[in-house]
């Protein structure tokens, strides 16, 4: 399942990047270049960006690069390591499903109803708000493969980057 998530995080994530640099490009081209600026593009960069910090920060926790103060859990080994880590995963996984996706949706679903479009593209501000608690779906796949794993006894991959074997 997480090399799955993996490819299509790196695949979606790529593409929005690669949309964001050509929109960020061609607004400094109509600009100073052409001299008569794009409307829109500043307002799909804005949105993209959304997308790209939320998703990017989603991988970035399944890849176990995401900032985090360690320096207990690394001390510890054997059982108390993969309890503690668990423990972490949880409040990780906890905070995703209460603030991301539950609060989330909540956001996108009081903006869709409430008619919120946004100024140039005239689309519906709930469609640009749904990368929360899609992020947060996502952030939740990652801790359920790693609470999966540490329930075997082992260590993710993510959390054992140059880090000994637990014994």
């Amino acid at each position: 399942m997480k090399q799955a998530l993996d490819s299509l995080q790196r695949s979606v994530i790529v593409v929005v990047f690669v949309v964001l640099v050509i929109c960020v490009s061609w607004q400094v081209i109509t600009r100073y270049i052409l001299g008569v600026p794009s409307t829109i593009t500043d307002e799909i960069a804005r949105f993209l960006f959304i997308w790209l910090a939320l998703l990017g920060g989603a991988y970035t926790y399944g890849q176990g690069r995401h900032l985090a103060i360690d320096t207990i859990a690394r001390s510890l080994t054997g059982r108390n390591r993969l309890i503690v880590e668990a423990c972490i995963t949880v409040l990780v996984a906890a905070f995703a499903a209460c603030v991301l996706v539950w609060g989330g949706l909540q956001l996108v679903f009081q903006t869709l109803s409430a008619g919120q479009i946004s100024p140039s593209l005239r689309i519906p501000m709930g469609y640009v708000y749904c990368a929360v608690p899609i992020s947060g779906v996502v952030i939740l796949c990652y801790a359920v493969s790693q609470l999966i794993t540490l329930a075997r006894g082992r260590l993710p991959d993510a959390i054992t980057q140059d880090v000994p074997p637990v014994e």
